[in-house]
């Protein structure tokens, strides 16, 4: 009996958890709809809260696509104008899911933009196939250092790493976004990993020396 009682008692406690967290969510999910009909209603003072409000979800997209916070500045607030813009024809669905597909589309615009001025890796294309054997790049790493990570490799190699690995975009799409062949999008692919595997072993070895 006192066994029963004690089973009873933790799933009614995980119960009351569960509904009180969900409360929460329909609560937060009422206000995001307000703010977000306020701003397609014109408000400029309801479009400052929605950026504060979403600036650290869609910071952490720009901020992997780009080398530096600044240029995640820019691709943020680009973003955002974006955003506003076009607002008004947003459909109601997730809105998160449509924030995420703009901010990646204006950082697939940035480096568009940019391309005949970026980095471009020396790296020799058979050196590239060599080093990297599996689709994994370190279970151990943070998230922190995955992203400084990732931060270092030429842009080419990173938009197309985060676009296929992390946000699930296809190499045809990748390739449409990017304005290249989809060879070309599957060999930043691999060169990226090649990349970051050469650079995660390097940080390894200054750690233990």
């Amino acid at each position: 009996m006192k066994y029963f009682y004690l089973f009873h008692i933790h799933h009614a406690t995980v119960y009351e958890c569960n509904t009180s967290r969900l409360h929460q969510l329909l609560i937060v999910d009422k206000k995001e709809k307000i703010l977000i009909e306020n701003c397609r209603k014109g408000k400029r003072n309801c479009e400052k809260h929605l950026y504060e409000h979403f600036f650290g979800y869609a910071m952490s997209i720009a901020l992997r696509y780009s080398q530096n916070y600044e240029e995640a500045i820019e691709i943020l607030n680009d973003s955002f104008i974006k955003v506003f813009n076009k607002i008004k024809d947003y459909n109601d669905l997730s809105f998160k899911g449509w924030l995420r597909r703009i901010v990646i589309n204006t950082a697939s615009d940035h480096y568009r933009k940019n391309k005949k001025h970026l980095y471009h890796s020396d790296i020799d294309s058979n050196e590239a196939l060599t080093i990297i054997d599996t689709e994994t790049i370190d279970d151990h790493l943070s998230y922190e250092e995955l992203l400084e990570t990732v931060q270092q490799l030429p842009p080419s190699y990173r938009n197309t790493f985060c676009m296929y690995v992390i946000d699930g975009y296809k190499h045809e799409e990748i390739a449409e976004m990017l304005n290249v062949s989809v060879g070309t999008s599957k060999s930043n692919l691999h060169r990226a990993r090649a990349f970051l595997r050469d650079l995660i072993t390097k940080r390894r070895d200054y750690a233990v020396a």
